[in-house]
């Protein structure tokens, strides 16, 4: 185990970066994961516990400090805020760390960044919590969830109390690393034997679906099936819009906003090398994020384009077999995964966002030639990007729903199927929250 306070040093640096400078989480802990790669497996695991965890737990941790502390979060020092969030998210939260611990390296930590003045005010407000933590009383589940509370009323208002509850809840549980084969490569047997052979564990998540719950992983990209393009990491939620999207031999298939290109590239496996799946982005380092994946999945059938959504591109006008339209969203369905999505949400932002998959709509539609299906999936719970996007896009173009009913196997039966959609709902699902609607373009306009 490395020193204490070194390790805990690197968790207030990745923690000032999300916290106080508006990073996003899952960037900046990828770049100090291998950055540390070094690290021994359980300290690693440390730093992402803790960076995750107190940000996940940021508003219930903000209240336990306000109600003990004189001085309140909002006007602490930006460092000595860090280092106390962090420590009280260890005392509330991590049974293996003793609290004389976290508040014994907390001390340390501001003292070695200059804050000697204040190291016994850090100490009496940790050692505080820790003496009346068994006696939280929370004012409402919002603050229990550490959700902002009009987002807490917009989950309450899209769904029933009791569901929103259970989303709100499943968003704080630890999430799984998930993943689906290469079909068109080597066999189900052959990829298990080699992820066995690293202490990896795999289980199906839905039955016939290739959708697998990974155990036992210490660094992901390491994985020998992973850098031979064996495996892709994907939640099961995405890669159940892989599995929605109606495909024959030979067909073109037009991903209009792909990065990472998880949905695409499952496309071009389902495709067996035949046809052709172009991906496309707006931003070019996105765009090489795509490639990256293609050139590892060794698929022939796809490659990657640059060029914005909103733009017409009058050479693909009917074209298309399937136009697969995962637009940009609120991601409000990815908190567990990325929880730094909910402080930066605004009900402005909501409302943008509808518009701008409204506006990429009315142009990609044009894509999918008459017979042929538009796919359109968000990552987000939110009723007015999902459901209400799609019934709107139904009203204005010449769209019909196709059913949906046995393509997710026996584990869903859900009666929007038969409609052509399904929201899947952290909590009620075991994935992320995500919609996905299938809808054909009608023969004669």
């Amino acid at each position: 185990m490395s020193d204490g306070t070194a390790l805990r040093e690197i968790a207030a640096e990745i923690l000032t970066e999300v916290l106080e400078r508006g990073q996003p989480i899952h960037t900046v802990l990828f770049a100090a994961l291998s950055k540390y790669q070094y690290l021994e497996k359980a300290d690693r695991s440390f730093l992402r516990r803790v960076a995750e965890g107190t940000t996940e737990r940021l508003i219930s941790i903000d209240y336990v400090l306000d109600s003990v502390s004189r001085t309140k979060v909002a006007r602490m020092k930006p460092y000595i805020r860090t280092v106390l969030r962090m420590s009280a998210y260890q005392i509330l939260y991590l049974d293996r760390v003793p609290d004389s611990a976290a508040c014994n390296e907390a001390v340390k930590l501001v003292k070695k960044r200059g804050f000697a003045g204040l190291s016994g005010f850090v100490n009496g407000v940790l050692r505080t919590v820790s003496r009346k933590k068994e006696h939280i009383a929370y004012p409402d589940t919002a603050t229990a969830c550490s959700m902002p509370a009009w987002l807490a009323e917009r989950l309450e208002g899209w769904y029933q109390k009791e569901t929103a509850k259970a989303m709100m809840r499943a968003f704080l549980e630890e999430r799984p690393l998930t993943m689906r084969f290469k079909e068109s490569g080597e066999s189900e047997a052959a990829i298990l034997a080699s992820l066995q052979a690293q202490g990896v564990s795999a289980r199906r998540i839905f039955e016939g679906i290739n959708a697998w719950e990974l155990t036992g992983v210490d660094y992901p990209e390491a994985l020998a099936a992973f850098q031979k393009g064996q495996i892709q990491f994907q939640d099961a939620s995405s890669i159940l819009c892989g599995e929605a999207v109606p495909l024959k031999e030979g067909d073109l298939v037009l991903d209009v906003c792909a990065a990472p290109g998880g949905k695409g590239l499952h496309c071009a496996d389902r495709l067996r090398g035949s046809g052709q799946v172009i991906m496309r982005d707006i931003s070019g380092h996105k765009c090489a994020q795509i490639e990256e994946n293609i050139r590892r999945s060794r698929l022939a059938n796809v490659r990657a384009a640059l060029w914005d959504a909103r733009k017409p591109d009058p050479a693909l006008e009917g074209k298309a077999d399937v136009v697969l339209a995962d637009l940009p969203c609120s991601g409000l369905g990815i908190i567990g995964r990325k929880p730094d999505i909910k402080y930066r949400a605004t009900p402005e932002g909501l409302a943008n966002l509808e518009a701008l998959q409204r506006e990429i709509l009315s142009v990609v539609w044009r894509y999918v030639k008459p017979g042929g299906c538009l796919v359109y999936s968000t990552c987000t719970v939110n009723r007015r990007e999902n459901e209400e996007n799609r019934a709107w896009f139904l009203r204005e173009f010449p769209f019909e729903p196709v059913d949906l009913s046995g393509r997710f196997g026996p584990s869903f039966g859900e009666e929007s199927l038969r409609e052509g959609f399904i929201q899947l709902l952290p909590g009620i699902h075991p994935c992320d929250g995500f919609f996905i609607a299938v809808m054909r373009r009608k023969r004669e306009e």
